[in-house]
Order: structure tokens, then C-alpha cells, then sequence
């Protein structure tokens, strides 16, 4: 039947309600027990005789001449009700058949007791309709052509599919995990503004709005870490940020324009502090979440069971991309590199962007188990501190498992001057293109100049940690509405 006539057989239905005086969408319920407690007390509740009522959507409907059974859903559980004629009344039992369709939202009340198969039961001797549905649920929602449907009507795909609904569940036991280690370890979580006037804290294009009653361009966040340092400069020494950012980028399997960080900043360390706090946190992330050491992600074991191994980028650049020595390529001659890979290179790009293109492409696929990335190009990262033995690099970090990034950290730049004439250098070449880089704040370098203790600072990006502790390859699957072009 095609489903505009489904739908306006529903509507009648509705209005059979109506008639008989029922209100096909109250407000109030009187649920006495989530279905998962009358399956957990079952034989207590059986024993007392006495009637419970429970509620939630009708996911199946049987008849069998003067009696039916139907299967009820709610977030806890799924139970099966008998409903009987000569236990309802002729008049309550004919309402049922002629008005239930699975989907909608019923309570139902009566005694508990097991058929002959064992299966707990509702016998209903009472029920009311909480919410008529007027759109049939799909029958195989895997079977659907288009699966980015899934995405557009979320709301159907975690109904119809338990795994999936079982993931955000998880997804929401890590982000409670996370806040539980950081308060643990002496962190307070702030909050920053996503509504920004300079969107820095990141090499990212952002999203531009109008506010109409200050007559000002903002941007919402690519990141909060400015806002996160000057609570440095103001004297709080651990705090973390739990929270969305925004970025006007392309959309791929580990790219969401919306996305999920958790951030976080500690005054007196470095970025060696900051790669055993990451370590710390993986292990107790693991634990709590009664994961193993070894994980299987994308066909792959990753072992997080032994301390994680640091290697310099230049040295990933000649073990896998045959550079000898970054130190002496210059930009164009690593471009000419690039090409040679199919790397597109555009005339405003620096060298350190080449050649971050160039391991993204060529070293990073490589690293399987944990890897802690040290000494990134000065040029592609403005807000970190200068290595001692090479002005060219930073002391920067990111951490890369099965091939991809879930760890970008460093020790903080907070010398205002030199913060200053970084802030100038990366705008000039926004001016010829480079929209990505990181814009001139001079607020910022005010609050360095007023000063702000050695710190080092660290991002996860939450929806790709789901990703690799719930063996998903794609980061619409982990999020519950990701960015989608209109249908």
C-alpha cells in the first residue's frame, strides 16, 4: 500500500479515537515500572498479583481470534502483552484492533505471568493510547537504498537498529568517562564562547555570521583554545573544555564540518607532561569502559599495552616518504615531491604545509599502533614553543593510531612578542590565499604581555576516540546528526 494511503488510514484511526472520547496524545502517563525493572523483579511481581502498568511503542501485533499478543518497547527493554477479549470487554477490544498499529506509543496495565514457552507477559487488562503514529516504521531499514537516509532520519535508525543505538549509548559512557579523569586529576571544566570574533586556536577556514544588534561580523569556534589560555593568564592552572567546534571544510570519513573536542590546558608542564597525562588517560579510558589493551579497528589490532614510542616528523618523512633530510629541502623542491605523489600544491602553501600534506598521505596510513608525532614544523603551528635545538620545529605533538590522529598537543608559546611577529607572519599570507591560517589577535598577545606561566595544552577529538573504541570507520556513524546536503 503506498504510504500516503497508509497515512490517511491512520488518520481515520485517529479520529475513531476521538469519537470514543480519547485523547490520542495526553500529557500525563501512569507508568509504575520501566519495562528492564518488571523484567529484573518479575517473579517478586508475579508473586504479588498485583497490577503494573508499563509504557512504550508497539513494535509487534499478533491476533489470534478473541485474543492478541503485541510486543512493547521502551529504552530499557521489550516485554510481550496478551490482551483477551473477555478480560478488556468487547468495546475496549475492538478499539485495540481497529485503532493499534505498531509504532504507536500505548500503556498498558495488568498482571504479570509467564506463558507456556516461559516468556514474561503482560495479561492486559487496561491500555490507552500515549502517541498514534501516522507514518509505518520500515520494515527492513537496512534494506533501503540510500543509506544516507539513516543520517537524515536518525530517529529511525536508532529505533530499528540495536547496534547503532548501542554505540551512542557507549559514545555517552566515554564522554562521562573523560570528565571523570580530568576531574580526578585536578581539572575544572569552563566553558568558552563558540561565538568569536578572530576564530583562532586552529589553522582552520570558520563559519561567519552577523550579530545585528552589535553591527559585528562573528565566527563560530574552530577552537577554544585562546579563550582557554587567557584562563591561564588569569591564574587558573588545570582546566578542560568539553565541547562543539566549527569548521568550513570538506566532509570525509574522519571529517564533520560539526564536531566534538575535549580540550585541555595545565600551567608548569611541557609537552613531555602533557604525553604521559595522554597515556594516563587512555589507560583509564580503557578500563572504565571495560575495553582491552589490543583493540580491533578497521581490520587492524592496535596495542595500547606497552609505553607509546615517539618519533620526530622529519624522521617519518624518510622512513616513509624518502625524504633524507627535511632540513634541507626547500619549498620547492618539496612541492616538486608533492606533485610527484598526486599531492596538489597551491602557490601560497609553506613548505611545512607541503610536507604535512605529504605525511598525511604517505607516512601516517603506516602507523598502526599508538605513535606519539614530536617536533612539527614552525610554520604550520603558531601557537607552540620553539624546540631548543632547532628554531625550525616546535614542540608539538599529536598522537596517531590505525592510521589516524586523535591527539593534537604542545607546549604553549606564551612570549607575547614572539607570539606577536608569528600572528604577523601567518597573516600576510592570508592576504594571498592562505585563509586556513591562523589570524592576527592582538587581544590575545595583550594577555601574554600581562603574562602566562609555561603550560602545555592537548585536544581529543571526541567522535574519532568513538570511532577507534567502537571499531567504526566513518564519523557519521558516531554522531547523531552529522552534516548532510538537503535531500
Amino acid at each position: 500500500m503506498p504510504l500516503e494511503d497508509i497515512r490517511n488510514e491512520r488518520i481515520k484511526k485517529l479520529g475513531r479515537l476521538r469519537a470514543a472520547g480519547l485523547d490520542p496524545y495526553p500529557a500525563e502517563t501512569h507508568r509504575t515500572h520501566a519495562i528492564a525493572d518488571i523484567l529484573k523483579n518479575f517473579p517478586k511481581l508475579a508473586r504479588a498479583k498485583k497490577s503494573i502498568t508499563a509504557a512504550g511503542r508497539v513494535i509487534a501485533k499478533r491476533e489470534h481470534g478473541g485474543s492478541a499478543f503485541l510486543d512493547l518497547r521502551d529504552e530499557s527493554g521489550k516485554i510481550q502483552v496478551f490482551f483477551k477479549k473477555d478480560i478488556l470487554g468487547d468495546k475496549s477490544y475492538q478499539l485495540f484492533l481497529d485503532t493499534v498499529d505498531i509504532g504507536d506509543f500505548l500503556e498498558v496495565s495488568g498482571k504479570l505471568f509467564k506463558t507456556k514457552r516461559g516468556e514474561p507477559t503482560v495479561e492486559g487488562s487496561g491500555w490507552r493510547m500515549l502517541a498514534k503514529s501516522l507514518r509505518p516504521l520500515p520494515e527492513k531499514w537496512h534494506g533501503l537504498q540510500d543509506v544516507e537516509e539513516r543520517f537524515r532520519r536518525r530517529y529511525l535508525d536508532l529505533l530499528m537498529n540495536e547496534e547503532v543505538r548501542g554505540r551512542f549509548v557507549f559514545r555517552s559512557k566515554i564522554i562521562k568517562a573523560i570528565r571523570e579523569f580530568f576531574d580526578s586529576e585536578g581539572f575544572m571544566e569552563v566553558e568558552t564562547p563558540l561565538l568569536q570574533p578572530i576564530p583562532g586556536g586552529a589553522l582552520a577556514r570558520p563559519f561567519k555570521t552577523r550579530h545585528n544588534a552589535l553591527d559585528i561580523d562573528l565566527y563560530l569556534r574552530v577552537a577554544p583554545e585562546l579563550y582557554l589560555k587567557e584562563l591561564l593568564a588569569g591564574g587558573l592552572e588545570r582546566i578542560y573544555e568539553l565541547g562543539r567546534s566549527f569548521r568550513n571544510e570538506g566532509i570525509d570519513a574522519t571529517h564533520n564540518p560539526e564536531f566534538t573536542t575535549i580540550e585541555w590546558y595545565a600551567a608548569y608542564w611541557d609537552e613531555n607532561d602533557m604525553m604521559n597525562c595522554v597515556e594516563r588517560a587512555l589507560a583509564f579510558f580503557l578500563k572504565k569502559l571495560g575495553l582491552k589493551n589490543k583493540i580491533v579497528f578497521d581490520g587492524k589490532t592496535i596495542n595500547f599495552s606497552k609505553k607509546i614510542p615517539r618519533i620526530k616528523f622529519g624522521e617519518l618523512l624518510k622512513q616513509y616518504a624518502l625524504i633524507e633530510d627535511y632540513e634541507k629541502e626547500t619549498r620547492d623542491t618539496l612541492a616538486a615531491k608533492a606533485r610527484g605523489l598526486g599531492i596538489g600544491v597551491e602557490s601560497y602553501e609553506t613548505k611545512g604545509k607541503i610536507a604535512d600534506e605529504i605525511y598525511k598521505k604517505v607516512c601516517r596510513p603506516h602507523l598502526v599502533d599508538p605513535m606519539f608525532i614530536i617536533n612539527y614544523p614552525l610554520d604550520i603551528s603558531p601557537l607552540a614553543k620553539k624546540t631548543a635545538a632547532d628554531s625550525s620545529a616546535v614542540r608539538r605533538f599529536q598522537l596517531v593510531a590505525g592510521g589516524v590522529e586523535f591527539v593534537n598537543a604542545f607546549a604553549e608559546l606564551n612570549d607575547p612578542m614572539d607570539q606577536a611577529k608569528r600572528f604577523e607572519e601567518q597573516e600576510k599570507v592570508r592576504k594571498i590565499g592562505g585563509f586556513e591560517l591562523h589570524p592576527e589577535d592582538k587581544d590575545f598577545v595583550e594577555a601574554l604581555e600581562y603574562g602566562m606561566p609555561p603550560a602545555a595544552g592537548a585536544a581529543i577529538g571526541i567522535d574519532r576516540l568513538v570511532m577507534l573504541f567502537t571499531n567504526t570507520h566513518n564519523i557519521k556513524e558516531v554522531i547523531l546528526f552529522p552534516t548532510m546536503r538537503p535531500k
